[in-house]
């Protein structure tokens, strides 16, 4: 199963995103600190916005909310080290993710760029604007904020790790949708098919680093102090909310805000922590609207 542009093109208008110019984005490889870093460029002449996954994505998990907005600004969405097609590394401390990051800015030359992050692509997000501000014109988190329930994670964590090396693809959705059924089955092959690679053995694996467990209490530790560094990097600041997501409540969300000084809580209805895949049509909205105010600043 390949990722058709068709298929997501289907998908996008099927969830209400606008779209302007289907074709796909330009593939990009920079040299990163520690190694190669993959990247896809939706082009455009807008101001440039970074877009940054969650743990175990990629950057296809940002290409319907991609599609609806390149028309207005350049998405560039990158696959943070160990996942997608970017290198792998002997360690992962959040401060690598967002070391990473601040180079890919620095080599295309467009800070002050926008800046989301999704869960893990959030930490690094964070970091970012921590470590250099001026960079940046806004912060967006995508559902991650003090205060997540972490063990409510832990049946998508599990499946990932039970799932070594399949027979394909479909296989994989199948194993999914028996989990989740009440996910949508063109949605999930379209996830599927963007996590995983074929071996040279045939079989399906992760197109992630799967060496060596992921460092929760790290990460973990950056995420009770989100709030802390949004508020000292005095950028316009975004936190968007699945509705239904268990990760992340809505009394979280709000404590956040109240933290940091003029921040905007967005709650997208029928959505769960993958928010940018669950209802990119309103994460476009929410994107578009906010980034707008930020500019006008």
């Amino acid at each position: 199963m390949l990722l058709g542009d068709d298929t997501l093109e289907s998908l996008a208008r099927e969830m209400g995103v606008e779209i302007c110019d289907p074709s796909p984005p330009v593939s990009r490889r920079l040299q990163g600190p520690d190694g190669v870093l993959h990247l896809l460029d939706w082009g455009g002449d807008g101001r440039p916005a970074l877009l940054l996954h969650g743990g175990a994505l990629s950057a296809r998990t940002w290409d319907y909310v991609a599609l609806g907005l390149r028309a207005e600004y350049r998405l560039l969405a990158l696959d943070l080290r160990g996942h997608g097609d970017s290198h792998w590394a002997d360690a992962y401390p959040p401060k690598d993710f967002a070391r990473d990051v601040l180079a890919v800015v620095d080599q295309l030359g467009v800070a002050p760029c926008h800046l989301a992050g999704m869960s893990l692509g959030g930490v690094a997000a964070a970091l970012c604007a921590q470590a250099a501000p001026h960079r940046f014109a806004s912060l967006a988190l995508v559902d991650v904020a003090p205060g997540v329930n972490f063990a409510s994670t832990a049946r998508m964590r599990a499946f990932i790790s039970a799932v070594d090396a399949a027979p394909s693809v479909e296989t994989v959705v199948a194993q999914a949708l028996a989990i989740s059924p009440r996910s949508h089955p063109g949605k999930v092959a379209y996830r599927m098919a963007a996590m995983l690679e074929q071996a040279e053995a045939g079989d399906w694996r992760w197109k992630q680093d799967r060496r060596r467990p992921t460092d929760f209490p790290a990460i973990l530790a950056v995420v009770g102090v989100l709030d802390q560094i949004a508020a000292a990097s005095g950028l316009p600041t975004l936190l968007v909310r699945g509705g239904r997501s268990r990760v992340l409540s809505q009394s979280a969300a709000e404590t956040f805000a109240r933290a940091v000084p003029g921040a905007r809580i967005s709650v997208a209805p029928d959505a769960g922590h993958n928010v940018q895949e669950d209802n990119p049509a309103h994460l476009v909205q929410a994107f578009r609207t906010f980034w707008k105010a930020a500019e006008g600043a």
